[in-house]
């Protein structure tokens, strides 16, 4: 069974063909600057030259019929007929408080999709506009929703409920939601099966341009670091993640700033970014930081500390930990970043071998753990798509 998987972003469109009955990636690609003018990369497994080209995207409509194109092309194509995709699943940064777990998306949930648009104007617009773009030009066929938000649905609610008056909780549904959850429930999965304890307390890191953090039991999340947004927890690559709410307020009157223009300032100019003064990615600000740049060696230690911080609450809130994980862009890839978060640990359990650690290989799960630590530690690559392949699988499965 052959299932499409769509991720839409404001000008991007992208996807991944699976082959569930062999477990495989068919193709990918991703469409770029749509709305602008365009940029398509296909590629097909197997092929030894990806599929490259310009054509004008004015929506995410055309982006998808070119899609389709593409994969039913004798040439570059792997399908016969569009008719063997058998559903398309899409991935939603939000779901709110109704759609705590993957669900088919008919009329009564794209309406509450857009009704939710209030608390998540950045990723909702552009994720319905995909869903609404392909059930067009594919109507016959299920499409389902996969909801970062839906592995925090079952958070207590004293860790959910942020201190401010409960009325206002009731009446905007100002809570933590959460986000990142279709790649935490997969590391933490992958995690349980390393460790053989289903039961098992594990501590997530999703460290990328957006970071976040989760606290795992038995298959539960508990607790996890960004919030109401995504702007939560530690610094990110432009994002302040969390800071003392008067200091909004305080700037706002100093500058000037109207609430656009202060969410503005949190969202796109600060975090590593805004401490470092040299990028928002980790790479330029670790070569900055070796030649000497002294707020780029700044912009580093504060991320690990951050991190640390978190994991060391994460800990005492489950009362132990089994598994730290770490996943996604930097988690995967940035080495001295792990030994930096890992160091002086030990108290809680948590030591790594920093030989292994310098020549874990990208791409593949790598055990990090130093001898005689008690809790083990693991890069494990995050493999969104597939998690919402199969959830997309299951619920045609169980279609009535």
């Amino acid at each position: 069974m052959k299932i499409l998987v769509v991720n839409a972003g404001s000008s991007s469109l992208k996807y991944r063909l699976f082959d569930m009955d062999r477990g495989t990636v068919l193709a990918k690609g991703n469409c770029e600057r749509i709305g602008i003018d365009g940029i398509i990369t296909h590629t097909v497994t197997g092929s030894k030259e990806p599929y490259k080209a310009t054509p004008v995207f004015p929506n995410h409509r055309t982006a998808i019929e070119y899609v389709l194109r593409l994969l039913t092309d004798k040439k570059f194509g792997c399908l016969g007929s569009v008719k063997e995709i058998a559903a398309v699943g899409h991935r939603f940064a939000h779901g709110g408080e109704r759609l705590r777990a993957s669900a088919e998306l008919k009329e009564e949930e794209i309406a509450y999709l857009e009704s939710i648009v209030p608390i998540n104007p950045l990723h909702g617009p552009p994720a319905i506009s995909g869903l609404k773009a392909c059930r067009e030009v594919m109507p016959d066929i299920p499409h389902v929703g996969v909801f970062d938000t839906s592995y925090y649905s079952d958070l207590p609610d004293y860790a959910y409920i942020y201190p401010i008056p409960y009325e206002l909780y009731e009446k905007y549904r100002v809570r933590r939601y959460g986000f990142h959850g279709t790649s935490h429930r997969f590391v933490a999965g992958k995690a349980q099966e390393l460790l053989g304890n289903k039961d098992a307390k594990i501590i997530t890191c999703h460290l990328g341009n957006g970071s976040s953090i989760t606290a795992t039991v038995n298959g539960k999340a508990i607790d996890t670091s960004m919030g109401f947004t995504p702007q939560d927890g530690v610094p990110m690559g432009t994002r302040s993640g969390g800071i003392d709410p008067t200091v909004v307020t305080y700037l706002m009157k100093r500058e000037q700033l109207t609430a656009d223009g202060a969410e503005k300032l949190l969202n796109e100019k600060s975090g590593l970014l805004g401490v470092s003064g040299v990028s928002s990615d980790c790479r330029d600000i670790r070569e900055a930081a070796a030649k000497g740049n002294l707020r780029a060696q700044l912009a580093m230690k504060l991320l690990a500390h951050n991190i640390k911080k978190i994991i060391g609450s994460y800990v005492a809130e489950l009362n132990g930990v089994d598994a730290l994980v770490f996943t996604a862009g930097i988690g995967e890839n940035d080495r001295e970043l792990r030994q930096e978060v890992c160091k002086d640990l030990d108290a809680l359990g948590i030591a790594i071998d920093e030989e292994v650690n310098a020549t874990c290989p990208r791409g593949e799960i790598c055990e990090l753990t130093a001898k005689g630590a008690r809790a083990r530690t693991f890069v494990i690559p995050t493999d969104e798509e597939y998690m919402i392949a199969r959830d997309t699988l299951s619920i045609i499965q169980n279609r009535k």
